[in-house]
């Protein structure tokens, strides 16, 4: 899967211990990534060596591929070099840091104690973050034309264009086709989109290509003219319209052709289009809910064959799925606490059935400490519960969207919800369901459901709309925020498998959400 972007790294020690005797410490870091399907850290870059200098500010930044929906350890190992063999265990050791890149992207700036093996502490290591722009931005487009030749026999031409960005060898690639205007020489097309990236590849002097034809209905299109210029000169469009004529080659030998028309650009707007890291790297906080199936199609959790069976030697797909996703949001969410919540069972002591009960018992405060403090409210749990029905999930989506719908008055790029919702079957309140996701589509808010057991799902794709928005009885969602996934298709693989998968689409979907609202990302304070 690609990445969803590129994160560039730039390090630096303090108070490095020193090794030399005659000098100090000439220090460098490498830096390595945890491989999860071999088991072993692999060095995949250093920075350069600096001479004498137990305060080394490096130079050569360590660039990362970035992936939201994984886990990505890194260990940053610090050495002193006393020769010139590129391997580094005959160097002297000056201490290490083990961190996740989540953490760094999160904190921006991330300053933590290098270590020795033995667990001494000896000066610190700070990490910076920086995206590597990607060229996301967007430009609006309006042109027009004026005195085109005529094609048509009865009638005036149907003009089009076709835009071509150049290729490294030169060749052209069309990358849009505007609309055909029908029987004109004047033609005025609709103003459109498209990403820069795919106008000139983010070179604004490359030089991008115009053509201009005449429609036919039997494919027999006419070339009106062509011109060609750059990302640059549209730009100019912004203070003034600006025109280009049109040419046909074939008749720049004829006696008295000046050009087969004027193309005008009226508008040029070039939009700024934030990344997911973009507002990760501003503050925003993602806060991570969780909402459990305690309904009697689980099984009793006394029987081993029960979904919620609390195995000592092996967790079960609740636990399992909990915190393979658990552990990718908790680095974005700095105090580290989670309210969770159960539905479908009945409480004691009066056995009353709740729909939306706090997992600790707390209903005032409903949080758990880290994902493992979910676990063990979880487990905690079952043991005083009796799984009863039926399975309800909107209460619980309706109350984190009440969280979402308060964040969301505040106009700012400051917090973003998830909520995971773990279920062993179909919904009983299918169309209650739709409404509160319908509703909860216009707040920052991301739902994803996981689906445990052997049940039939078919039914809760109807919740996850990748070919168009979800419809309820009230109206239409304003956006795609349900990814829901079977635990059975990830039980042969390992757990980055099913975050990877659910997780994916949470990154675009804050995004789009924040432009949606048209909210920049919040501005950090200078860190000393």
């Amino acid at each position: 899967m690609d990445c969803v972007s590129k994160v560039q790294l730039h390090i630096s020690c303090e108070g490095l211990k020193d090794k030399d005797v005659l000098s100090k410490s000439d220090p460098i870091c490498a830096v390595k990534i945890w491989d999860e399907g071999g088991k072993q850290w692999q060095e995949f870059a250093r920075t350069e060596k600096i001479m004498n200098n137990l305060n080394p500010k490096f130079t050569k930044p360590i660039n990362v591929d970035y992936q939201f929906e994984r886990v990505q350890k890194l260990l940053f190992s610090v050495f002193d070099i006393d020769n010139e063999t590129s391997q580094l265990d005959d160097d002297d050791f000056l201490g290490q840091m083990e961190c996740n890149l989540g953490q760094i992207v999160s904190s921006v700036r991330y300053t933590q104690p290098l270590k020795f093996k033995n667990g001494q502490v000896y000066g610190k290591i700070t990490v910076t973050a920086e995206e590597i722009s990607q060229g996301n931005d967007k430009v609006s487009l309006t042109f027009r034309a004026q005195k085109l030749d005529k094609k048509d026999f009865l009638g005036k031409s149907d003009p089009y264009l076709i835009i071509s960005r150049q290729l490294p060898d030169g060749s052209f690639a069309p990358v849009h086709k505007t609309e055909i205007i029908k029987n004109t020489l004047n033609p005025s097309w609709s103003p459109f989109e498209l990403a820069v990236n795919t106008l000139c590849n983010g070179d604004y002097n490359r030089t991008i290509k115009f053509d201009c034809y005449d429609w036919d209905s039997d494919g027999s299109d006419d070339f009106i003219g062509t011109f060609t210029t750059t990302f640059n000169e549209m730009l100019k469009a912004n203070e003034r319209e600006v025109s280009w004529p049109c040419i046909n080659p074939k008749k720049q030998k004829k006696k008295g052709y000046n050009d087969s028309g004027t193309i005008y650009l009226s508008n040029c707007m070039l939009t700024h289009v934030y990344s997911f890291l973009d507002f990760i790297m501003g503050g925003c906080q993602i806060n991570f809910t969780v909402g459990i199936d305690f309904t009697a199609s689980n099984g009793h959790p006394a029987q081993p064959t029960s979904l919620h069976f609390i195995n000592p030697y092996q967790p079960n797909e609740y636990m399992k799925a909990l915190t393979a996703v658990g552990e990718i949001c908790q680095d974005y969410d700095t105090d580290k606490l989670f309210p969770a919540f159960g539905f479908g069972a009945k409480l004691p002591p009066d056995m009353q059935v709740s729909h939306e009960f706090a997992l600790n018992f707390n209903p005032s405060n409903p949080y758990c400490e880290g994902i493992q403090g979910v676990v063990a409210a979880y487990q905690n749990a079952i043991s005083q519960v009796h799984l009863y029905g039926p399975t309800n999930v909107s209460p619980i989506i309706n109350h984190v969207a009440k969280f979402a719908e308060e964040a969301a008055q505040e106009n700012r790029a400051s917090q973003y919800f998830v909520l995971l919702l773990l279920t062993d079957g179909v919904l009983s309140d299918m169309s209650l369901t739709i409404d509160a996701i319908v509703r909860a589509s216009h707040y920052p808010l991301s739902i994803i459901i996981v689906g445990v057991g052997a049940a039939d799902f078919t039914d809760m794709n109807t919740l996850d709309c990748d070919d168009g928005r979800l419809k309820s009885r009230s109206g239409v969602a304003a956006r795609d925020i349900v990814q829901f996934v079977p635990f059975r298709d990830f039980v042969n693989k390992p757990p980055w498998a099913l975050a990877q998968s659910v997780l994916a689409e949470v990154p675009s979907q804050v995004a789009e959400y924040f432009s949606m609202k048209k909210l920049s990302p919040l501005a950090r304070p200078p860190q000393s």
